[in-house]
């Protein structure tokens, strides 16, 4: 099981925020191994742009094991504007190819959500400039849609792909099996959640996501991608105990499959 982490889960919350760019990255990597985790899903976000190390080419982060480079600064009702996305993408589509970083993630979600038709519609029209632009990366979308929104979007270019985030779409209300199914070639990347049907983010085994069932469908029809854990934060200060222990309740699941 390739399983890793979303950065800043092995930090505590910076200003009440649950996923901000930690200071102290490089801590991080020491307690992954630590941890007995693979990877860690490197973030960028509002608060960390102007001095994430992502953009400093002294440092080199192909010496770390980064699966992707997740722009959270994408969350934002401004994604459909051209100037805004070229100002936040390009950056980041150059930083994960100048540190051989295959994957971006890109989050629409809550403020970049593509939920309207007219907003999709302007998003493909700008989104497809930059897969014809780096044809070597891999775009992969984390959305709450529709299985047909979706589709909508992927169908633009081969190298879109989709960041499967098993909370959201328990919370969204769609079948994790027909999902799974419908994407399984372009999922490249699934983050571990457990929600409720109400869309509340709880600890593993207490929300409605069937990880066991989850599990079994991937590995039946081979996907071998990452597994980034972005479960619930647990007390502030315990992080390290609160990864290993929903570490050992997923890789449970995973074992039982």
């Amino acid at each position: 099981m390739n399983l890793g982490i979303m950065q800043g889960r092995l930090s505590e919350p910076i200003n009440g925020h649950m996923q901000e760019f930690p200071p102290e990255w490089h801590r991080e990597f020491q307690l992954l191994k630590l941890c007995g985790l693979s990877h860690i899903e490197w973030l960028i976000t509002k608060g960390s742009v102007n001095d994430n190390p992502a953009f400093d080419e002294t440092v080199p982060l192909n010496n770390y094991p980064i699966s992707s480079l997740c722009a959270d600064t994408l969350v934002d009702t401004r994604i459909i504007e051209a100037d805004y996305l070229f100002d936040n993408l390009t950056p980041i589509c150059e930083s994960a190819i100048r540190n051989n970083i295959e994957m971006i993630t890109i989050p629409l979600l809550e403020d970049s959500s593509m939920e309207d038709y007219d907003i999709r519609q302007q998003f493909k029209n700008l989104i497809i400039e930059y897969a014809k632009k780096y044809p070597n990366l891999k775009f992969s979308f984390e959305c709450e849609l529709t299985i047909s929104d979706l589709r909508d979007i992927l169908e633009l270019s081969d190298n879109f792909y989709v960041t499967y985030d098993t909370g959201n779409i328990t919370s969204y209300g769609i079948e994790h099996s027909e999902y799974i199914s419908t994407f399984y070639e372009r999922i490249n990347n699934v983050h571990l959640k457990d929600r409720t049907y109400k869309a509340q983010t709880v600890a593993p085994s207490i929300g409605d996501t069937d990880f066991l069932l989850i599990f079994k469908k991937l590995s039946s029809l081979g996907y071998n991608g990452p597994y980034t854990m972005q479960t619930a934060r647990g007390k502030t200060g315990n992080e390290f105990n609160t990864t290993l222990l929903h570490r050992n309740i997923l890789k449970g699941f995973y074992d039982a499959k």
